[in-house]
């Protein structure tokens, strides 16, 4: 079997480092970040020859790895509460709580948003085509989340950024 085409190794080069970044920052796990990266990016080669000619690929890898990531999320939730080995965690973080760990407290819808706009500087509707939600829906997950990342964080939210 011939091995994949230059086009996609070159892509897979290039993209996949951005890929484990959004995913780790989703997951908070190096190692499975990886693993749905590499999951995602199998499914991309599967579909290469037809996803090679949308417009952004790239965006069509980000969406399939999000919403893995978003799949293991909600796995790894249910998981931790029928073993009931989480133990409880505080209403409030601690004030030395660090961005990391506040992005993690986020919903997994406002995390996506925030880590597409704000550390892959993507504009509005980007998101809005890789999550595959309106560009109001992302709008309303950045207002949330800043609110919310503000409260965890202690700081104010500049108004110019709502």
């Amino acid at each position: 079997m011939a091995g994949p085409a230059p086009e996609y190794t070159w892509f897979f080069r290039s993209e996949y480092p951005m890929v484990v970044r959004t995913v780790y920052l989703i997951l908070g796990d190096r190692g499975r970040a990886e693993d749905v990266a590499q999951e995602a990016f199998v499914q991309l080669l599967t579909h290469w020859r037809k996803v090679s000619r949308y417009e952004r690929p790239e965006a069509w890898v980000r969406r399939v790895a999000i919403r893995l990531a978003v799949r293991t999320a909600r796995r790894d939730r249910l998981r931790a509460t029928l073993e009931r080995e989480t133990p409880e965690r505080e209403e409030r973080p601690p004030p030395d709580i660090d961005l990391a760990a506040a992005l993690r407290q986020l919903p997994l819808k406002q995390r996506a948003c925030v880590l597409l706009f704000y550390v892959e500087d993507r504009p509005i509707a980007d998101i809005a085509g890789i999550l595959g939600i309106s560009a109001g829906a992302v709008k309303v997950h950045l207002h949330r989340a800043r609110h919310r990342l503000s409260e965890m964080l202690r700081e104010e939210v500049d108004a110019d950024a709502s």
